[in-house]
């Protein structure tokens, strides 16, 4: 149905006749006449019968008229929504994971709220294959994801990625391990005997580490799986094993970092969106400041 045909009955059903229209919309009243017969034609059914001199809507008219209302305005909120120049409106569905909600999101949030208060977020913890997957099925409109430069991952095509930063990834060890020297290889190779943890929900640390453990010629047991860093520091307190960690995560007593290079492996966090939806306003709004 034509939009511009919904307007000239709505009026109609207000203001109850057609030269009462045409004067409000502008028109001529064999134009109003022309508009609704079209309308009538497209939906297959009379809105209009003779009422005396003059003409009423049939009940199928004034049902579509109530129709016309919601239908109208959801098309003017339409309009409004793809404008430049409007004021961002929306509720902007977020999937990221821990670090990039704490270090990326989080500390935007008041930003948002402060200088677009109709801009609304919902965020929800989720490791990269996960946030991607509910983006692909519009689950979400956004998703904060991370991959590594010794493991990149594959995009999707229908996705964007766009580069938000990168942190050096370091091996987590008990305080009172032996002091290691040398490049990642050597730093990794003196901890081959020992139990190795790794994420639950993700495989691409791991892959880092057997990247590495196969330059140092070890495979190395992974024996432990958790997704919280703080979790993972608390292990390795426990004396349960070692693990590859963000350099910038804040370390704990009784754990020690040792630097990695050559190569040195690099986390780099992404923002996602599905191809053409960042001209959406909310989510372009997040995505400038993030």
């Amino acid at each position: 149905m034509d939009v511009r045909r919904l307007e000239f009955l709505l009026t109609l059903s207000r203001l109850g006749s057609m030269h009462a229209v045409s004067e409000v919309l502008g028109v001529t009243t064999s134009t109003v006449s022309q508009q609704i017969a079209a309308l009538a034609k497209e939906v297959g059914t009379p809105l209009l019968e003779p009422d005396g001199r003059r003409v009423r809507l049939t009940p199928a008219g004034r049902r579509l008229a109530s129709h016309a209302v919601t239908i109208l305005a959801a098309h003017e909120a339409a309009r409004a929504d793809l404008d430049p120049s409007a004021e961002p409106t929306g509720t902007v569905r977020i999937a990221a994971f821990h670090t990039a909600i704490r270090d990326t999101l989080l500390p935007v949030v008041h930003r948002i709220a402060e200088k677009h208060p109709a801009v609304r977020l919902e965020i929800q913890e989720q490791e990269p294959p996960d946030a991607l997957a509910m983006l692909e099925r519009d689950q979400v409109d956004l998703a904060l994801t991370y991959d590594y430069n010794l493991a990149p991952a594959a995009l999707d095509p229908a996705l964007e990625s766009r580069p938000l930063w990168e942190s050096t990834w370091v091996l987590a060890v008990p305080s009172r391990s032996r002091r290691t020297r040398g490049t990642a290889v050597d730093v990794v190779a003196a901890f081959a005997d020992s139990d190795w943890i790794v994420n639950s929900r993700n495989d691409a640390d791991e892959q880092v580490l057997r990247t590495i453990a196969a330059l140092a010629g070890f495979e190395p047991r992974v024996t432990h799986r958790a997704d919280s860093l703080a979790l993972v520091q608390a292990m390795i307190t426990a004396g349960l094993g070692v693990a590859l960690m963000l350099a910038s995560y804040p370390k704990t007593t009784g754990v020690s970092l040792r630097a990695l290079h050559d190569p040195e492996p690099r986390l780099r966090a992404h923002a996602v969106t599905r191809r053409a939806h960042t001209n959406w306003a909310p989510l372009s709004v997040v995505l400038q400041l993030l």
